[in-house]
């Protein structure tokens, strides 16, 4: 059993219940943010058996994709839902989770929605000046990297040196090609769990970025659009794709 237990501090973190006699040390409550979806994919989860994982909506979001994407498959795991009102929900299947978060759209909160607004509400300048100086701060620690539960490749762009790619430095132009290229690689795919800022040492708000490419998708394709930027329709109304 993937779920959330009690950290250092006041803090939460993922536990691996093993032994039903230590299922008393799971718990649920606001403090449990973390994506924990990240797991599912890593080998040495895998190896441990047939997991069940605590889903909360943004970790049932993450198995519809993940499922989308050929990393999980029926019977790959147990699912135990948990609806933003703290109701636990059955699912049988994998298709019904794809069901019950196909009936909520990704929307953004009333908070998300205002950062928005606030960073369209500046120039072409402003927002350039903007991401500069937030991706300044980076330190290349790929927290953001770690903490994604779609980032599950086994080696990672800015992992290759021949070629290379991005520059491995944590200076200006090296940090911002790598959060650009990040962000266009969770385009139409990220789930908006905010995972990457809160896992960010440095405070940078990545998940604005995101968030802007999520908006964008609602704005062109409907709140409901499933993989609006990972699948071609044969009906696509832009003439390049042809």
């Amino acid at each position: 059993m993937i779920g959330y237990g009690e950290g250092s501090g006041n803090r939460v973190r993922a536990i691996f219940i093993q032994k039903p006699e230590d299922a008393d040390r799971l718990i649920l409550d606001d403090r449990c943010l973390q994506n924990l979806a990240v797991y599912l994919p890593k080998h040495e989860v895998r190896a441990l058996g047939k997991p069940a994982i605590v889903a909360r909506v943004p970790v049932l979001r993450s198995i519809q994709q993940l499922v989308y994407e050929q990393q999980l498959k029926e019977g790959d795991i147990a699912v135990i839902g948990v609806s933003d009102d703290g109701q636990v929900l059955d699912f049988p299947d994998l298709k019904s989770v794809g069901d019950f978060v196909s009936k909520i759209p990704l929307t953004l909160t009333p908070d998300e929605q205002a950062a928005l607004k606030k960073l369209e509400a500046m120039s072409r300048e402003e927002r350039w000046n903007f991401w500069l100086e937030e991706m300044s701060n980076c330190i290349k620690c790929y927290a953001c990297r770690a903490s994604c539960p779609m980032c599950y490749c086994e080696r990672c762009t800015v992992d290759c040196n021949q070629p290379q790619w991005i520059s491995v430095p944590a200076h200006a132009l090296g940090s911002l090609e790598w959060h650009i290229m990040r962000a266009m690689h969770l385009a139409g795919r990220c789930v908006n769990c905010g995972d990457c800022t809160r896992a960010c040492p440095v405070k940078i708000p990545l998940a604005l970025l995101n968030q802007r490419i999520i908006a964008d998708i609602v704005d062109n394709f409907g709140e409901k659009a499933e993989y609006a930027l990972a699948a071609f329709k044969p009906d696509d109304t832009e003439d390049f794709i042809r």
